[in-house]
C-alpha cells in the first residue's frame, strides 16, 4: 500500500512539473523581430555592438551585420591610414596622415580624391612623402583636402580614395585604398 501511494505522488510531481514548463512555455513572448538592413541601422535600434575590428551588430533575432570599413584591411602591408578612420566624420579642411610603401609614391606623391555618396569628386589632391620615397619600406605621408559638402544632399556619406600613383597608365598597376567617411 506504501508503494502505491509513493507511485501516486510520484507520478503527480511528473504531472505538475509537466504542465509548469506547459504553462512556461505558454507564456513565452516572441522575441522582437528585427528590421535592420544594415550594421548602422543594428545599430540604431539599439543591439548589441561587438568591438571587433571591424565591428559587429547582433540583433536579438539572429542577424549579423558587419561594419563596412572599406578595403584597409586588404591593403594594410601597402598603405595604413592614421587620419581619418573608416566611418570618421569629417570636415574642410581635412588633413589626411599615414603611411605607405615607397612604390605607391611618384616623385615623392600619389593622389587622393574625396567623392560624395553617389561618387561625384568633391575634392582632388596629392599626398607627399615625409620622408625618402625611394624604398620598399613604409614612408610616412600628409595631404590636405578642402571641399564643401551640398547642405541639401541625399546622404552626408563618402569616400576617401587613396590612389597609388601609376605614371605607366597600365590597369595591372593601378591600387587603391577606399575608406568610408561621413560628412559633418
Amino acid at each position: 500500500m506504501k508503494d502505491k501511494i509513493y507511485l501516486v505522488f510520484g507520478v503527480l510531481i511528473i504531472l505538475a512539473i509537466a504542465v509548469y514548463f506547459f504553462m512556461q512555455q505558454q507564456s513565452v513572448v516572441p522575441e522582437e523581430v528585427s528590421h535592420a538592413s544594415s550594421f548602422e541601422e543594428c545599430v540604431q535600434e539599439g543591439n548589441p555592438v561587438m568591438e571587433s575590428y571591424p565591428r559587429q551588430c547582433n540583433t536579438k533575432d539572429g542577424k549579423n551585420f558587419v561594419e563596412y570599413i572599406g578595403n584597409g584591411l586588404e591593403k594594410r602591408d601597402l598603405i595604413r591610414l592614421e587620419s581619418p578612420q573608416p566611418n570618421q566624420t569629417i570636415e574642410s579642411p581635412l588633413t589626411i596622415t599615414g603611411e605607405a610603401r615607397g612604390y605607391w609614391f611618384f616623385e615623392a606623391s600619389f593622389p587622393i580624391v574625396l567623392t560624395n555618396w553617389d561618387g561625384l569628386i568633391i575634392a582632388e589632391g596629392f599626398a607627399t612623402a615625409q620622408d625618402e620615397w625611394m624604398t620598399e619600406e613604409f614612408v610616412p605621408f600628409e595631404a590636405t583636402l578642402t571641399f564643401v559638402v551640398d547642405p541639401d544632399v541625399y546622404s552626408k556619406k563618402g569616400t576617401l580614395i587613396l590612389q597609388k600613383d601609376n605614371p605607366s597608365g597600365l590597369s595591372e598597376n593601378d591600387d587603391a585604398l577606399e575608406i568610408p567617411v561621413t560628412f559633418k
